[in-house]
């Protein structure tokens, strides 16, 4: 590595963070507003909303912190492991994932068991829990244990091969258990620092002393869920950080590049931190319409007869179908007939659950009556 390139852990006040506590005052106490508002609002749903709203959360939460990795997770399989850990009734339950159910547990035992201690060996599971295989695509990685490296240096690389370009390399491997012991005393202690500062704080460090062979990333987001959970004193979760990170993934990482590179003021990180944490609680009372306009949809039909296919493909639509839904598509996902999609699509036209769409095309949709 280069003498003349400095990053945060060669610094030699690392890690003693600096940020201006009056220009973080305003984007804060924004936060603590949307944070109040969106307890209140959750305060007057019932049991069944609420669990709604979190099977939702949790299943964006484990869609998104893949997805800002380059990961593609089924949806259905991640609402169904949601959902089964949850203790909640999600309908009709996808096939188990070994992929989905490793990143389930590791954002739901972040959240759900905040107040317990992190540890080494809570994070070496949380890792195992992600690479079940012992591999990240084609290549064996360290598991359940910080990284060695045995194959260099932890860069984090981007471009061909040949053309690449480094944009942060971590401490050496022989710092890694120091690194960690002093991360994780400082997570644990008492602090006059605001929570959700600390959360912030908690997702950077993480993030730059980058622990593991891979699921850094990953990891470091749900050891800020788990401060912001802390923060809050819930285990409940009707936001999501890392949907609103995925949303806005470019600036992501160009702020932790920048901000591993420059001094152990971090107040800029901060301030995008808080920028992105009260996006996401905004967003979070969208979801909540959406649960409300669900829970009345089903009010208003529940005393009419309906079978298992209609029921799941209908809570699909609820929850936002992608696409078209066609005859074709509803055989599909209720592995039944042609002639019995029809039948039962028809019935619901008939009702008045469905209607045909207005857009032409070679196939006849249907969309659903709010």
């Amino acid at each position: 590595m280069s003498g003349e390139k400095l990053y945060l852990w060669q610094s030699s006040d690392w890690p003693n963070w600096r940020f201006d506590a009056a220009a973080l005052a305003i984007p804060l106490a924004a936060v603590h507003r949307a944070q109040g508002h969106l307890a209140g609002r959750m305060a007057e749903f019932g049991e069944p909303q609420r669990d709604e709203a979190s099977v939702r959360t949790f299943t964006d939460d484990v869609l998104k912190t893949s997805e800002i990795e380059g990961e593609h997770l089924n949806a259905e399989s991640v609402r169904s492991s949601v959902a089964r850990r949850l203790g909640v009734d999600a309908g009709a339950l996808a096939p188990v994932d070994r992929g989905v159910e490793g990143v389930v547990e590791m954002v739901l035992d972040a959240t759900q068991r905040f107040d317990e201690p992190l540890t080494p060996e809570r994070l070496w599971a949380w890792h195992a829990a992600l690479f079940p295989t012992g591999r990240s695509g084609m290549r064996t990685i360290q598991v359940g244990q910080w990284r060695d490296d045995r194959h260099g240096p932890m860069q984090v690389v981007s471009g061909r091969y040949g053309r690449e370009r480094v944009h942060y390399e971590a401490p050496p491997a022989e710092r890694m258990a120091s690194e960690m012991e002093t991360f994780l005393r400082w997570f644990e202690a008492e602090s006059t620092d605001d929570p959700v500062i600390r959360a912030g704080l908690a997702h950077l460090w993480f993030v730059s002393i980058h622990p593991f062979d891979d699921g850094n990333g990953r990891i470091a987001r749900a050891v800020g869920d788990m401060a912001l959970a802390r923060a809050e004193r819930s285990s409940n979760r009707y936001y999501s950080l890392s949907t609103q990170i995925q949303r806005d993934r470019n600036s992501y990482y160009q702020l932790l590049e920048s901000t591993q590179k420059e001094t152990m003021d971090v107040t800029a990180w901060l301030v995008w931190f808080l920028a992105s944490l009260l996006k996401a609680l905004e967003r979070a009372e969208v979801i909540l319409d959406d649960v409300l306009v669900k829970a009345r949809f089903w009010k208003r039909w529940s005393a009419v007869p309906l079978n298992a296919r209609q029921i799941n493909l209908l809570n699909r639509l609820l929850d936002g179908f992608e696409g078209k839904l066609t005859s074709g598509k509803w055989a599909k996902i209720a592995k039944c007939s042609a002639d019995t999609a029809l039948r039962d699509i028809n019935t619901l036209v008939e009702l008045g659950a469905l209607r045909k769409t207005e857009a032409g095309g070679r196939s006849t949709s249907y969309e659903i009556v709010l």
